[in-house]
């Protein structure tokens, strides 16, 4: 069976941004197909990322990328939602018209536009990828603070270790100009309850939360045998999708089982362990996210995460980065754009484009972009094609 090649990618910068979100696609979309030279001719499908849930009024978004070249005219193009992972059900969705046969060459976007809301109406259009007949009450922020409250329970107060993880891809996002926050923020800032860091959601402080942001991110991908047209390219050792039950209630937050279930799945598709991995890209929506993300990539045994914070593994220069971008926590998080920046930038990293950000010798690399409470879980296992 063919596969799917990242052969061109475009991001735009993250951050409040004043353009429309027809104008963050039309612009990640452009660059694009620019970095590939590709002919928009020749592309035989368009698929879009965009939660939306009530974020703007454009709603209906899927041809919007054919604004960028009067030769997309009659492209199929499909929007595709999945919550937070509605980037990687993009990318999945384009991989699998490759892998099947009909598309040859495809272009993926992933786009948001968050900041047209206050914060009660991005809360309020986010808590959309809740359980409605039991959490439509309930904020994220919420949501995940009932994750770290039963981390902090199982496994002492690990509020150190968030504000730790807060302050590493602050840092990181210094060296990625993409960034919505190039700010540095150190321990104690981020460890410290105050007028500037409030508490959101306790034990989660504003320091321990994502940014609402706007931007969109796009790849080009082609089949094999496109791939000797092109310099550079990067394949997929493995992708794999896991969806757990969407009520909270149905599920032990502790466990964190299908985070753990996606590593698993990949990790046996790629016929790799954690430990042939290079650097990752993970789903920082909330620091208590990535801190148990480290243990369900098999990083530290469970309820050991803080381990591997202490010891410098996961920071830039570690065994194994993770968010050299800065993560959704200081690179930003335009939910629908979400799992396609993280794609590109791993295709950056392979290709040894990631500049200022480069992790040296990089040959494989891991995406886990997470929808909702770790109920859409996509990871990525991707390598540069020799």
């Amino acid at each position: 069976m063919t596969e799917a090649n990242i052969v061109g990618w475009g991001h735009t910068k993250f951050g409040r941004l004043t353009g429309s979100l027809e104008d963050l696609i039309i612009e990640a979309a452009r660059e694009a197909i620019d970095h590939a030279d590709v002919d928009p001719a020749e592309i035989d499908g368009i698929w879009l990322g965009n939660f939306n849930s009530g974020l703007v009024k454009d709603g209906f978004v899927s041809s919007l990328a054919l604004g960028v070249d009067d030769r997309l005219r009659f492209t199929p193009a499909t929007r595709l939602e999945n919550a937070c992972a509605s980037g990687s059900a993009a990318i999945y969705g384009a991989r699998d018209a490759i892998r099947a046969g009909w598309a040859k060459t495809v272009l993926v976007i992933g786009a948001e536009k968050m900041t047209a809301q206050d914060t009660a109406g991005v809360t309020a259009a986010l808590s959309g990828a809740s359980y409605q007949r039991e959490e439509s009450d309930v904020s994220f922020p919420e949501v995940f603070a009932r994750f770290a409250r039963s981390y902090f329970q199982a496994n002492g107060d690990q509020s150190l270790t968030l504000a730790k993880i807060a302050a590493k891809n602050h840092a990181n996002a210094l060296h990625n100009p993409l960034a919505h926050m190039q700010k540095s923020l150190g321990v104690d800032f981020c460890n410290t309850v105050s007028e500037r860091n409030p508490l959101i959601a306790a034990p989660l402080r504003m320091s321990d939360c994502s940014l609402i942001s706007d931007g969109a991110a796009a790849m080009i991908m082609v089949a094999d045998d496109r791939v000797a047209d092109f310099d550079q390219a990067v394949t997929f050792r493995a992708a794999v999708q896991v969806n757990d039950f969407l009520p909270m209630s149905r599920r032990d937050l502790l466990a964190f089982d299908g985070p753990f279930e996606a590593f698993r799945r990949a990790y046996a598709a790629g016929g790799i362990t954690v430990d042939n991995i290079d650097f990752a890209e993970v789903h920082d929506c909330f620091t208590i996210a990535e801190l148990l993300v480290y243990e369900a990539m098999g990083l530290a045994p469970r309820g050991q995460g803080v381990s591997v914070v202490e010891d410098g593994s996961i920071m830039a220069g570690g065994r194994l980065p993770v968010n050299l971008s800065g993560g959704l926590k200081a690179k930003g998080h335009p939910v629908g754009a979400t799992g396609v920046s993280m794609h590109v930038i791993a295709a950056r990293q392979l290709t040894g484009n990631a500049v200022g950000m480069q992790h040296p010798g990089a040959m494989l690399g891991c995406v886990f972009n997470m929808g909702g409470s770790a109920v859409a879980n996509y990871c990525s296992i991707l390598e540069p094609v020799r």
